[in-house]
C-alpha cells in the first residue's frame, strides 16, 4: 500500500528589484496617523485656543500676515537645515552664514554699487561655495560635523566682522532699490510674497528628496552609511552634495534678510540658529515620523510661529522666548527618539542578498 503523496513544495517567491533591506510595516493604523498628523492638529489646536483666548487681536488678518511674512526667513533657514541631516550631519555654520550673506548683499549693493540681481546671484552661489566647503571638511578631512561647521561658522563670522569693520552697513540717503526691498516686502495674491518663496522651496525638497532617486540616496546615507557603501553609493559625495544645497538655501535666506532688514547687521544671523534647529528637529516628527523631512519641517515652523506669536500678543516677556525654543528643541529631540526606537521595535529590518557584482567591480543598480 503506497502512502499518500507527500505535499509539493511552495514555489520560490520572486525576488523584487530595487533595495537590499526590507522593512517591515509598522502595526498600528491609527498610531501612525497621529505619529504623522499629530503636530498639525496641534498647530489647529493652538491657534484655536489663541483666538478664543485673544479674540480681538490673534484670529485677524494683520496677525497670519505678520506670521507669514516674519517667520519666512527662520522657515528657509529651517529647510536648509534639515537637508544635511536626512545624511546624518548637523551644520551649525548656518547662522553665521546668514550673517555673511547678507551682509555681503549690502556691500555689493551699497559700497560696491553692484546691480542688485547680480549681488544676489553671486552671494547665493557664495553660499553653495561654502556648503561644499563644509561638506569637503566633514567628510575628507574626517572631522565631526558639529566640530568642523562650529570652526568655519566662526570663521565666516571673523570675514563678516572683517567686511563691515564691526559696524553696520547702511545705504545712502537715496535707500536701496525699490525692486530690491519688494523681493520681501512685497504681496501676491493678497499674501506676503516671502511665504510663497517658503512653500516653493519645501515643494522643491520634498520632491527631490520623496520622489528622486537622488533623495533616496541622502536618506540610505543618513539611515545606514555601511548599506550605501554595499550598495555602491559614494557617501561622501552625497553629503557634499547636502552641505551645498544648504549653503545654497542659506545665501538665499540671507537675500532675504538683507531685503528685509535693508541695513548690513554683523551679529544678526546668530538670532536664527536656534529656531531653524529647532523646526528642522521637530519637523522630522511630522508627516513622516523619524524622517527629516520638508513637509514636516514647514508644519514645525507653522506651529512654532503660532505659539510665538500668541505668546506675544499675551504679553509673554523677553525670556518666554529663548524658554520656548529650548523647550521645544528638547520636545523636539526627545520624539524624534522616541520615534526612532519605536520604529525599531515595531518594524525589523530583513537583509536580502546583497548586490550582485558587475565584471567590473561594480554593484547593479548602483547610483552613478
Amino acid at each position: 500500500m503506497t502512502g499518500s503523496p507527500s505535499p509539493a513544495a511552495p514555489p520560490p517567491r520572486p525576488r523584487r528589484s530595487g533595495s537590499w533591506l526590507r522593512f517591515a510595516r509598522p502595526r498600528g493604523r491609527g498610531g501612525q496617523l497621529i505619529g504623522a498628523y499629530g503636530l498639525l492638529t496641534l498647530t489647529a489646536l493652538l491657534f484655536l485656543i489663541f483666538s478664543l483666548t485673544l479674540p480681538r487681536t490673534f484670529p485677524t488678518r494683520d496677525t497670519v500676515d505678520s506670521i507669514l511674512s516674519n517667520q519666512s526667513i527662520p522657515a528657509v533657514l529651517a529647510l536648509a537645515a534639515m537637508v544635511p541631516i536626512v545624511t546624518g550631519a548637523f551644520d551649525l555654520s548656518i547662522g553665521y552664514g546668514l550673517g555673511l550673506a547678507h551682509v555681503m548683499v549690502m556691500q555689493l549693493v551699497v559700497v560696491e554699487g553692484w546691480p542688485w540681481p547680480l549681488a544676489c546671484l553671486t552671494v547665493i552661489a557664495e553660499g553653495g561655495v561654502v556648503g561644499v566647503l563644509n561638506g569637503v571638511v566633514v567628510e575628507f578631512g574626517r572631522i565631526d560635523s558639529f566640530i568642523a561647521t562650529l570652526g568655519t561658522g566662526s570663521m565666516m563670522y571673523a570675514v563678516t566682522g572683517w567686511v563691515t569693520g564691526g559696524g553696520r552697513i547702511v545705504p545712502g540717503p537715496q535707500g536701496l532699490p525699490a525692486a530690491f526691498t519688494d523681493v520681501y516686502d512685497s504681496t501676491f495674491l493678497g499674501l506676503p510674497v516671502p511665504a510663497f518663496y517658503v512653500l516653493a522651496l519645501a515643494v522643491v525638497l520634498w520632491v527631490v528628496l520623496e520622489r528622486l532617486p537622488l533623495g533616496r540616496y541622502l536618506h540610505v546615507v543618513g539611515s545606514n552609511p555601511r548599506a550605501a557603501d554595499l550598495v555602491g553609493i559614494p557617501t561622501r559625495r552625497y553629503t557634499v552634495y547636502a552641505f551645498a544645497a544648504s549653503g545654497l538655501i542659506v545665501g538665499f535666506a540671507g537675500v532675504l534678510l538683507a531685503a528685509q532688514q535693508q541695513i548690513g547687521n554683523p551679529s544678526v544671523g546668530l538670532d536664527y540658529l536656534l529656531p531653524a534647529f529647532v523646526g528642522a528637529l521637530l519637523g522630522s516628527t511630522a508627516i513622516k515620523p523619524g524622517r527629516p523631512n520638508a513637509l514636516g519641517t514647514l508644519v514645525a515652523v507653522t506651529v512654532l510661529a503660532v505659539g510665538l506669536t500668541g505668546i506675544a500678543q499675551m504679553g509673554g516677556d523677553f525670556w518666554t522666548v529663548p524658554l520656548f525654543y529650548g523647550g521645544t528643541l528638547l520636545l523636539a529631540v526627545g520624539l524624534a527618539g522616541y520615534s526612532a526606537r519605536r520604529r525599531l521595535r515595531t518594524g525589523a529590518v530583513v537583509p536580502r542578498d546583497p548586490p550582485a557584482v558587475t565584471p567590473d567591480g561594480g554593484t547593479q543598480g548602483s547610483p552613478p
